[in-house]
C-alpha cells in the first residue's frame, strides 16, 4: 500500500492512498468519526448565574465549545488509573469563568474561558456562549474530558472523513462535434477544452457524477469515465481539536489494537 500527500494545511488533510480496499478505508472512516478521542467540557458545577439562560443551556453550549486535545498527557476515563468518577489530573481538566456586565450588554465568548492547563484551551475565541445584561453575572467551574464520537458529537474530533474512488477518465483522441457539452455541465471544472479537444484539467476535482458521460453526444466512442478498483482519495477536515495527520494515526493505532484484539479471541475460541 501506498499513501501520498496531497494536500494539506493546519485543519485539512487530502491523501491518495494505492493498493487498499474498501473494508479497510470505510474502518478507517468510521474510526475517525467515532472512537478518536477528543477532548470535551462534561459536567458544569454552576457557582452563580443570573443570566436568563438556565443552567442546562449553558452546559450544553459550553461542551459544544471544541478544545485543543492533548492524547499524549491525557487518557479516557475508563483507562485512567485513578478509576474515579469525579476524575484526576490525568483524565480531567478545569476549567474556569467569571463574567459580569457592569456598564451594559455584552457577549460572553469561549476566550474568557481559563483552562488550568495551557495547552488543553478552546480551538477559537470567538464562540459566542450567551449575552448578559447590565446587572447580569456568569460564574462557573468546567471539567472537561476525553471521549469519542459514539458516546457523544461533541467528542468527534472531525467535521469531515470520507474517501471516494481514483477516479480514471478517457476522453476521445480526435475532436469531435459539440464536444464542449461534456465540459460546460461538468460542475467541478475536472474538464477543459484545449483547441478543439477536451483535456482533463483536474482529474482529483471528479466525483464520479457521470454528467459529462451523459452530456456526451457519442456515446461508445465519446468520453468514459471509470475509478481505479483499488485506489482512493481520502479527505479529513477536523475542527480543531486535533491536526488531521494525528486524526489519521490515532485511527490506525485503533484499528490496529482491535484487530489484534480479535485474533486473540480467535484463538481462545479455537482452544
Amino acid at each position: 500500500m501506498k499513501i501520498e500527500v496531497l494536500e494539506k494545511d493546519a485543519t485539512t488533510i487530502r491523501i491518495a492512498v494505492k493498493g487498499a480496499d474498501v473494508p479497510l478505508m470505510n474502518a478507517l472512516r468510521r474510526i475517525g468519526l467515532a472512537e478518536v478521542p477528543a477532548m470535551a467540557i462534561d459536567e458544569v458545577v454552576m457557582i452563580e448565574n443570573s443570566s436568563i439562560l438556565q443552567d442546562e443551556m449553558i452546559a450544553h453550549r459550553l461542551g459544544l465549545v471544541p478544545l485543543k486535545t492533548d492524547l499524549d498527557n491525557y487518557s479516557l476515563p475508563e483507562d485512567c488509573e485513578c478509576k474515579s468518577e469525579f476524575g484526576c489530573g490525568q483524565c480531567r481538566v478545569t476549567l474556569t469563568l467569571n463574567a459580569e456586565a457592569t456598564e451594559g450588554t455584552r457577549p460572553v465568548y469561549s476566550g474568557e474561558l481559563v483552562s488550568e492547563n495551557s495547552e488543553v484551551v478552546p480551538v477559537s475565541d470567538k464562540i459566542p456562549i450567551l449575552k448578559l445584561a447590565k446587572g447580569q453575572k456568569l460564574k462557573l467551574e468546567a471539567y472537561a474530558r476525553l471521549g469519542q464520537g459514539k458516546n457523544h458529537a461533541k467528542w468527534q474530533p472531525v467535521c469531515v472523513c470520507a474517501y471516494k474512488y481514483y477516479p480514471k477518465i478517457q476522453v476521445p483522441k480526435e475532436k469531435c462535434e459539440d464536444c464542449t457539452k461534456c465540459a460546460d455541465i461538468c460542475s467541478k471544472k475536472v474538464l477543459a477544452m484545449k483547441g478543439e479537444k477536451v483535456d482533463v484539467r483536474d482529474l482529483l476535482a471528479c466525483n464520479l457524477c457521470m454528467d459529462c458521460v451523459e452530456a456526451c453526444p457519442k456515446k461508445e466512442e465519446g468520453i468514459q469515465v471509470g475509478w481505479e478498483k483499488d485506489d482512493f482519495i481520502m479527505n479529513i477536515e477536523t475542527n480543531g481539536v486535533l491536526t488531521p495527520e494525528r486524526v489519521l494515526q490515532e485511527a490506525t493505532k485503533i484499528l490496529d489494537k482491535q484487530l489484534n484484539e480479535f485474533e486473540e479471541q480467535l484463538k481462545v475460541e479455537v482452544q
